[in-house]
């Protein structure tokens, strides 16, 4: 068959994904069965019909709960909530976690936390471009009172400034020690080129600042001289 023919080279561009986690995975083939979705298996995992929300189209990606059906054979499904809940008693504040991204809301972005569980990314909290399927390092910024998770992309508390503060050091050095972004900055302008908060970006600087690591203006900061030799880490320059 054709779709046996092309395995080995589907496979190779295939994300790598496992049974009990959701992945953003390719569409290879559809027949009168189902779908079959490439997962870095030597066989295509079948989506079918019965586990599908619409009909997926031959080199389409679809957001899938991998699982193993009664008789243990791995299994897609496109029914997120059948596998992913809202309580999450299991995971406190501040707790680093790994999430899948899948969809838009009215409030910001819905993500899988820990391939179990339900959570949302505020949009005042997204600083930088998210895609449907994407998998990253976040934090639990809150569990509420109802057991549902608030994510956050940076850490929390001091660790959070130190991940702000290699961002705005990276960026000086790229720039030549130079960054027109200060105080009166936007807030636009500093999540374009940062991908973080201004109130984030000003208690950055403010610490950079307080180590003599950079001078600040109103509208530009710069590295102080010999603050950091070219030879030192953005982490150990100034954490």
């Amino acid at each position: 068959m054709a779709r046996d023919a092309s395995r080995s080279s589907r496979a190779a561009i295939a994300s790598t994904a496992q049974v009990g986690e959701v992945a953003y995975l390719s569409v290879t083939a559809v027949n009168n069965v189902g779908a079959f979705l490439s997962w870095g298996a030597p066989k295509d995992v079948l989506l079918p019909f019965s586990e599908q929300h619409f009909r997926p189209d031959v080199g389409k990606r679809v957001l899938v709960k991998l699982y193993e059906d009664d008789q243990g054979r791995p299994v897609a499904s496109m029914k997120l909530d059948r596998f992913i809940v809202d309580e999450a008693w299991a995971l406190e504040s501040g707790a680093p976690v790994t999430i899948v991204v899948a969809e838009r809301t009215d409030l910001g972005m819905k993500v899988v936390v820990e391939h179990r569980y339900w959570g949302l990314i505020f949009q005042e909290d997204i600083a930088q471009p998210l895609r449907r399927g994407q998998t990253l390092k976040a934090y639990v910024k809150q569990r509420r009172d109802d057991g549902r998770l608030n994510i956050s992309l940076l850490p929390p508390g001091s660790a959070r400034l130190d991940v702000v503060g290699d961002k705005v050091i990276q960026a000086l050095r790229e720039s030549g020690g130079y960054l027109p972004l200060g105080d009166k900055s936007s807030a636009e302008a500093i999540k374009a080129r940062l991908g973080v908060s201004k109130s984030a970006y000003k208690q950055a600087i403010g610490r950079l600042y307080k180590q003599q690591l950079i001078t600040l203006g109103p509208d530009a900061i710069q590295l102080a001289p010999g603050a950091l030799s070219t030879e030192d880490s953005t982490a150990d320059g100034w954490s």
